[in-house]
């Protein structure tokens, strides 16, 4: 494995668990504990991820605490956030809404991307300051408290200003006959605003969203562009969508 291969996988074991020993990274690289403490000293220096002993830490640490239990089926949201950067191209100007599923996609960008990133979710937003060559702007508001996303009429008025090359939204609610739903109303203006603002949108599904359906209407089934998912495509649970003609990854 060449260096710089090596290095791009200690930065995402890193941006994964936030905190990783020399040990764990030397046995799973398969090189010695030595080749990947210089690695750490090399990435801390250039301000990847920080340096302590006896392994490193994600830089959003020394920022934001952000509870990693609501991270529920993490491996699930690691596939679709894989997926989902396939889509992505230098010099973008992006949208992500909030959700712990786009938190897993913030964590896993490359740290090489040069775009400019929109969001209204706290937590996203401090995660991008991982990154150095993303433009992070943070559209302000009125802060919810239990999922740390601002709202309000400030936040639809910001998003009517933008266009976007590219938005990633999470869903709440996904199923056949309604299309998109969410269970908050304000929300569910949000994402009317970031679908206006956006050329493109990609909205990012685990499976156990599928076949909900939540109070208030987000985009029907014939305005929905892309959508990524967990499974594989010939799972049987994708089969009505893929004959409704949605594009799946």
């Amino acid at each position: 494995m060449k260096k710089k291969e090596r290095q791009q996988k200690v930065i995402d074991e890193v941006s994964i668990n936030r905190k990783v020993s020399s040990s764990f990274l030397s046995e799973k690289l398969d090189v010695s504990e030595d080749t990947i403490r210089r690695d750490i000293k090399e990435l801390h220096d250039k301000g990847m991820i920080t340096k302590v002993h006896g392994g490193a830490i994600s830089n959003i640490q020394k920022l934001y605490h952000y509870n990693e239990d609501v991270i529920y089926n993490r491996e699930g949201k690691v596939r679709i956030a894989q997926k989902a950067i396939s889509l992505i191209e230098d010099g973008m100007i992006i949208i992500i809404s909030g959700g712990t599923t786009n938190l897993m996609l913030a964590k896993l960008l490359p740290k090489n991307l040069k775009a400019t990133i929109y969001t209204y979710s706290l937590p996203i937003a401090m995660q991008l300051t991982e990154h150095p060559l993303i433009e992070t702007i943070f559209i302000g508001g009125k802060i919810q408290r239990n999922s740390m996303v601002t709202t309000g009429i400030d936040v639809i008025q910001y998003l009517s200003n933008i266009k976007a090359s590219l938005c990633f939204m999470g869903v709440s609610a996904l199923n056949i006959e309604q299309g998109i739903t969410d269970e908050g109303y304000e929300v569910s203006l949000i994402k009317k605003a970031m679908i206006n603002a956006s050329e493109h949108i990609v909205y990012l599904a685990t499976s156990n969203k599928l076949n909900l359906r939540l109070n208030y209407d987000v985009c029907n089934l014939k305005e929905i562009d892309t959508v990524v998912t967990d499974l594989d495509k010939q799972d049987p649970r994708l089969k009505d969508y893929i004959s409704a003609g949605i594009n799946l990854l």
